[in-house]
């Protein structure tokens, strides 16, 4: 493998932009636009507990991107720059980080933002993964998870499970559900919704864990209870044929985390506004329930009773 620098700088430097200063300060150089607060984010991912290693190289580096801007969209900002600190292993090759630089030069062209610095290091046993992104978003404008109101609608973009029925496929070397498998692969946080997230929207978190444990952050956070419908929360085609075919638990769906969606609470005005957005940007969104006086993610089924929720969602201790 090449030396740290020669690594740099045939696979990494090709990927800043100017605020990186070419890598060679050990330090970057951003300048907030004027009117702007920064919002910044990190994530680590590690090989065997987030992706596994037979994954396809330009994938992983996707999803370590895409893991970082479901983050940051959730807060309605538009991501601009990220940091990789990468450790590798002794056996990692040549062609794994030209694959690997590849991966990320497509997710930041998709995502909008550029490398603007990092770390390369030796590990002991894993490739280790840690992004630091940042973005811009108005002033005052960052929609925080302790914002929800009494009366509050919830609503969560996209389908909910299918990464976690998508790893299920992988393990289980089963071929028929693609589109599950690249949901776990290959995530795609909807960007282009959650940026304008502030025009509407009073609490949100992006959907890491799980629908009933990121409620549960949004739910602890604001003091109230959040009431969500089981028979109005999306899912996709695929994986109810999936669970046709297999018996699934259903508690895969909002307990399986990996989805990175946005749950996000509105007020009820604001639902044609939330809809036209959804339709402008090609997205997914469901109302799947109400905020109300109380504590805590009660999940109701079809006769108004409380589900039993084995899981409540994936926690790394």
């Amino acid at each position: 493998m090449l030396g740290e620098f020669d690594i740099i700088k045939r696979f990494f430097a090709p990927l800043c932009g100017p605020e990186a200063l070419e890598l060679i300060d050990d330090a970057a150089l951003i300048r907030p636009p004027v009117g702007y607060d920064m919002v910044v984010t990190t994530d680590t991912l590690i090989e065997g507990v987030h992706f596994r290693p037979q994954d396809p190289v330009d994938l992983i580096a996707h999803k370590a991107l895409a893991v970082s801007v479901s983050d940051c969209v959730a807060k309605s900002a538009k991501p601009a720059h990220y940091f990789l600190s990468l450790s590798l292993p002794d056996g990692i090759c040549d062609q794994w980080l030209a694959e690997f630089s590849s991966g990320l030069s497509s997710a930041q062209t998709l995502f909008g933002c550029s490398l603007s610095g990092g770390d390369t290091t030796k590990s002991s046993g894993h490739v280790v993964i840690t992004i630091t992104l940042v973005g811009f978003v108005r002033a005052g404008d960052m929609v925080k998870r302790n914002g929800a109101q009494p009366g509050d609608n919830v609503y969560v973009t996209g389908t909910l499970g299918d990464a976690a029925f998508g790893l299920w496929c992988l393990q289980q070397d089963d071929h028929r559900f693609p589109g599950l498998v690249a949901a776990y692969q290959k995530p795609l946080p909807p960007e282009q919704f959650g940026i304008h997230l502030a025009s509407f929207a009073n609490s949100s978190a992006d959907i890491s864990d799980g629908l009933i444990a990121d409620c549960g952050h949004i739910a602890d956070a604001a003091r109230v209870l959040m009431e969500l419908e089981q028979k109005k929360l999306p899912i996709s085609q695929q994986a109810i044929d999936l669970m046709g075919a297999t018996q699934l638990d259903e508690n895969m769906i909002w307990g399986g985390g990996d989805d990175y969606q946005i749950v996000f609470t509105a007020r009820p005005s604001q639902h044609n506004s939330i809809l036209d957005l959804a339709t402008r940007t090609n997205t997914r969104v469901t109302s799947i329930g109400t905020v109300k006086t109380g504590s805590g993610v009660h999940l109701l089924d079809s006769e108004g009773e409380i589900v039993q929720v084995t899981s409540g969602g994936y926690t790394h201790f």
